[in-house]
């Protein structure tokens, strides 16, 4: 980070170009694995999430979050993975969180979701849970 002081008082911002969460779709078969490339996910990468979720779940049926990379969730981002949750399996869509780190892990137990998330120790057993096998090289 990065503060300077200009006339309207003291700023922070990031010299770094690289966005805090980055988000790459991929095919495997009928299913959809979307990588969350970055290390937190806060309310505001939560809400970018859900829209992008929200945009193809309904076209795919079936999507994997890869969190494998992700090393922070806030209580916002928690939140908003309930809120996917209920309301694909309410709308019959198969979504399910795969490679949840050691410490997104634990946030997931001690707030008690981990039994309200569908998780998955990897991309791979998400997709073979789903009856989709294993994922095909691209």
């Amino acid at each position: 980070m990065k503060s300077e002081i200009s006339p309207q008082g003291l700023s922070t911002r990031s010299t770094s170009s690289k966005p805090p969460l980055s988000l790459e779709a991929t095919s495997h078969g009928s299913a959809i694995v979307l990588h969350c490339h970055g290390r937190r996910i806060f309310r505001k990468e939560a809400r970018v999430l859900a829209r992008t979720v929200n945009e193809i779940l309904p076209i795919a049926g079936r999507m994997v979050l890869d969190l494998s990379v992700v090393e922070f969730v806030d209580g916002g981002g928690l939140g908003e993975f309930v809120l996917l949750q209920m309301w694909a399996d309410a709308a019959g869509y198969t979504l399910k969180f795969s490679g949840a780190s050691r410490s997104v892990r634990q946030e997931l137990e001690l707030s008690n979701l981990a039994s309200v998330l569908d998780l998955e120790p990897s991309v791979s057993d998400a997709l073979v849970g789903m009856g989709g096998g294993r994922p095909q090289a691209v």
